[in-house]
């Protein structure tokens, strides 16, 4: 690419002065502390090591906040839950070998939900790169070979002047629909070594726009003009492009029935005439989706969860909206259309054409009123109690992170998130342990707003250590812990398939005895005292435990 002479960067004296001589004492660790500032990062998440020292040691001279984990794995987790929450990469310091293999599971879960988060890992001295075996502390054969198959992108580093170039491209790759995580791995003598490099300066890494091609939006428009029964799928993609404005307005202009997938909480108001919720693990909703003559699924690759255990099966046209190209049609014959969900949805509604039908909203009262009557037959009170006592107490504007637990799977399907990118829970991978320090980023990306954790007594175990996390950084959060006295979603499970379980039964800690421990108050509660003590909570500043001893039930699978 030329550039004319006018287009050259214009110095001042100073400037070209600061450039030609650079401060001293600086290493590869400011080059990557430099590049993050310089494409705007405010705040980095992680934990150090040995071979990462470098980065820590710049962190000091940089304008960079610093919240540490006490766990990689839950360092990730906050690191994903920031990406989500603000829409912006969140950086992952992580060191190697068993610091970088620590995270894996919270970045299958950035990858399943995707969450920008930029992973730097540092590695052994270049010396020992290759696979030669050379013994180093934390040697791995090929560290990204680990990797590869969860991440979007592996950026290496062998050299410093690499660093920024390396940095901006992952930087780049995060931010491009479908967002996600990416990885850059730096050696430990590069990050050491110190450099006559100039300052880093501002750098543009911004990712390419992902349109629609406009003869598949004139044809989706055509089949939603002319349908019958169309009905709208809308998935975590919508959240993510910041669409649920579009979404709404389209659902109205062709009187379309709306489903928001688990991952598509609050994408859609959960009181709207034409909003069937979230029931789909229901029966009557899949036998609803599947009498659409057209089907509009935005941002959803209808998998497992969405798609009632692979039990749907699509009668009329899908039309597929989708940024991961991997997922179109791979479970349903459908008119893909590539895109951003925001871009095509704003194409849509400029071609479509408004459709009246009297008679939709009426379609979804009886479809919600065959729902409630199912879950009523079963006699779940104690169930609909607690989880209409955390809506009560949870402020409409306040994010809330969802462990694997039955509470979870309630909420999944039956509770209203009011707005959306407030609801997150960890069901793009399904490990335990995400909502906790989920929430501690989440806090960390807007200290002003009281933020929720939800776990069982069993996940909660995987972060007990970052009580002392939201200590130190008094993280205005409530960690709601519901003690059933093991991994009770999965006792179910096997006493349903086998008559009885096995490994499910825990002993496990007084939670409110060691969360005061850390200095975090804590009380424990009852369903009929939940409401009030988890209001009480939320809006006391800095951490706080919630604890509710209950044996919750599941409501009957549909699809068996």
């Amino acid at each position: 690419m030329s550039h004319d002479h006018d287009d050259r960067p214009q110095l001042t004296a100073d400037q070209a002065a600061a450039v030609l001589t650079p401060p001293p004492g600086r290493t590869g660790g400011d080059l990557v502390v430099e590049s993050l500032q310089g494409l705007g990062a405010t705040t980095v998440f992680g934990l150090p090591g040995q071979h990462a020292l470098g980065m820590f040691d710049a962190l000091r001279r940089s304008s960079l906040r610093y919240v540490g984990l006490r766990v990689e794995n839950n360092a990730g987790f906050a690191a994903d839950a920031y990406g989500r929450i603000t829409g912006e990469v969140a950086p992952l310091f992580l060191s190697t070998g068993p610091g970088a293999l620590t995270s894996l599971a919270a970045l299958q879960e950035a990858a399943a939900a995707s969450a920008p988060v930029l992973a730097i890992a540092s590695q052994v001295p270049t010396a020992g790169l290759g696979g030669g075996r050379h013994g180093y502390l934390h040697e791995l054969r090929d560290q990204q070979a680990s990797v590869r198959d969860i991440v979007k992108s592996v950026h290496t580093v062998r050299a410093a002047s690499q660093i920024p170039s390396a940095i901006a491209a992952a930087w780049e790759s995060a931010l491009t629909a479908p967002h996600g995580p990416v990885w850059v791995e730096i050696p430990q003598d590069v990050l050491l070594a110190e450099t006559t490099l100039p300052v880093v300066s501002a750098m543009d890494a911004t990712p390419r726009e992902l349109y629609p091609r406009p003869e598949l939006t004139i044809a989706a428009a055509h089949l939603l003009s002319n349908a019958e029964r169309p009905v709208i799928i809308a998935g975590g993609g919508v959240v993510r492009s910041d669409a649920s404005g579009k979404l709404r307005a389209l659902a109205e202009r062709i009187d379309a029935p709306v489903v928001t997938t688990f991952g598509g909480k609050g994408a859609f108001p959960w009181e709207h005439p034409l909003s069937l919720r979230s029931w789909l693990e229901d029966r009557h909703t899949t036998d609803f989706l599947e009498d659409a003559d057209v089907l509009l699924v935005v941002g959803s690759g209808l998998g497992e969860l969405s798609s009632n255990y692979h039990t749907f099966r699509p009668r009329g046209r899908v039309i597929q909206i989708e940024a991961d190209a991997g997922k179109l049609e791979s479970n349903h014959p459908a008119l893909g259309i590539h895109s951003d969900a925001r871009e095509a949805l704003s194409d849509l509604l400029e071609t479509v054409e408004r459709r009246e039908d009297p008679g939709a909203a009426e379609r979804v009262r009886t479809v919600l009123e065959k729902v409630r009557v199912r879950i009523d037959a079963q006699e779940l009170t104690l169930e609909q109690q607690v989880l209409a006592a955390v809506r009560q107490a949870l402020p409409d504007g306040s994010p809330s992170f969802w462990d694997m637990t039955i509470l979870s799977y309630w909420a999944w399907s039956a509770f209203d998130a009011r707005r959306p990118n407030t609801m997150h829970s960890a069901q793009g991978a399904g490990g335990l342990g995400y909502a906790f320090p989920a929430a501690i980023g989440a806090a960390a990306a807007d200290p002003t707003t009281p933020v929720l954790a939800v776990s069982g007594d069993g996940g909660a175990m995987y972060s007990l250590a970052e009580l002392a996390t939201a200590r130190q950084y008094d993280a205005s959060l409530t960690w709601l812990i519901v003690d059933d006295g093991g991994y009770g979603i999965l006792r179910a499970y096997m006493t349903d398939a086998y008559g009885e379980a096995t490994g499910t039964e825990l002993t496990r800690p007084d939670f409110v005895a060691l969360a005061e421990s850390f200095g975090v108050p804590a009380v424990r509660t009852t369903p009929d005292s939940l409401a009030t003590d988890l209001t009480k909570a939320l809006a006391a500043p800095g951490p706080s435990v919630v604890v509710l001893p209950a044996l919750l039930r599941m409501f009957e699978p549909t699809h068996l």
